[in-house]
């Protein structure tokens, strides 16, 4: 009896010890198929997190503001996972109508409604040897709940217009940006679903909590532009990169490869510089080239002071060598305080 936990434990293990080097690698990939890209102590809990799991049959439950990534780390649950050799089957509840979505997920059979000439595979069917990933699974409407709920329980469903039960053994990994707390409360969603989708459930940090991670980001993003269009930027300014680390990404990866993708195309394949980017809001970056080596001051102050003045952790926050975290502390005239021991 103790032999599959130990087993199961095992691979986990083994997953852990392999988390930088699996990311890493993964993140050669393009960045179409979800690459894993970040270094910050919190991307790296989720990934740990989802290593831990990802050698597991369990359910998992991502949850995290919309742009955050959540598919990435779906993926990369994949990718690690016993069953990388089958599909990754990924559905968006809310982008089908409500008289679709039921037919995509459970398949029908000929005839089940006008226009049905032949008989069909639903996700839940095709994904049967490897995952299927449920975004916004908030949006699922009552009837295809209740539906589901029968596929977590009893692992078989039945096509629209079908009698026979046919089963699957799709593993399921579950994302929403919504509060699913309140949308039991209102009636929305079901209370036995939520508890049956989160067996293992993963908070995905919106990006303003791993600054570390931009830098990274950035000439990931940049790299995978460089290949796909035909007039690639020359680089970044670091005065950018500075605006970039100290801007608030309330739209989170998604907006920051958005803003990225602008200014390489009006940057026209010299160095993106404040002038090219588009920003929403942040404070003192309603125009991103006024005040800017107060921007950059105060971004760089800011972090000395949330790491006790770390140089070394600064650093790595600010997506900056030591030497270049020096030249800058010299420029801008920061000096430690005296209370702060060296560092």
């Amino acid at each position: 009896m103790t032999e599959p936990s130990y087993r199961v434990e095992r691979d986990a293990s083994r997953f852990l010890s392999r988390v930088p080097s699996i990311a890493e690698r993964v993140g050669r990939k393009p960045l179409a198929v979800g690459r894993v890209v970040g270094q910050s102590a919190a991307w790296m809990e989720v990934l740990t997190q989802a290593a831990r799991v990802a050698a597991t049959r369990a359910t998992v439950f991502l949850h995290g503001a919309s742009g955050t990534g959540k598919e990435v780390v779906a993926r990369f649950i994949h990718r690690t996972s016993p069953r990388k050799d089958g599909p990754f089957v990924a559905i968006n509840c809310a982008a089908l109508p409500e008289s679709l979505i039921e037919s995509e997920l459970f398949g029908y059979e000929r005839g089940a409604f006008t226009g049905a000439s032949q008989s069909k595979a639903g996700l839940i069917e095709i994904a049967s040897a490897g995952v299927l990933f449920l975004d916004e699974v908030s949006e699922l409407s009552p009837a295809a709940q209740a539906k589901f709920l029968r596929v977590l329980e009893e692992r078989e469903f039945l096509r629209l217009g079908g009698t026979q039960p046919v089963k699957t053994h799709a593993r399921v990994i579950a994302a929403t940006n919504r509060d699913l707390h309140a949308a039991i409360k209102s009636g929305a969603f079901r209370e036995d679903l939520y508890y049956r989708l989160r067996v293992f459930d993963i908070r995905i940090p919106p990006l303003r909590e791993r600054p570390g991670d931009i830098a990274l980001l950035t000439d990931a993003f940049l790299e995978d532009m460089g290949q796909t269009s035909g007039c690639p930027p020359a680089g970044v300014s670091e005065a950018v990169r500075c605006i970039l680390t100290a801007y608030d990404w309330p739209g989170n990866v998604r907006e920051l490869r958005n803003v990225l993708e602008r200014a390489t195309i009006l940057c026209g394949g010299s160095l993106i510089m404040p002038a090219h980017l588009s920003l929403q809001s942040g404070p003192g970056l309603s125009s991103p080239t006024a005040n800017l080596d107060e921007i950059v001051r105060r971004q760089i102050e800011q972090t000395l002071r949330e790491t006790a003045w770390n140089i070394s952790k600064s650093a790595r926050r600010l997506g900056l060598t030591r030497t270049q975290l020096y030249v800058r502390l010299k420029k801008y005239r920061l000096e430690r305080p005296s209370h702060h021991a060296a560092s």
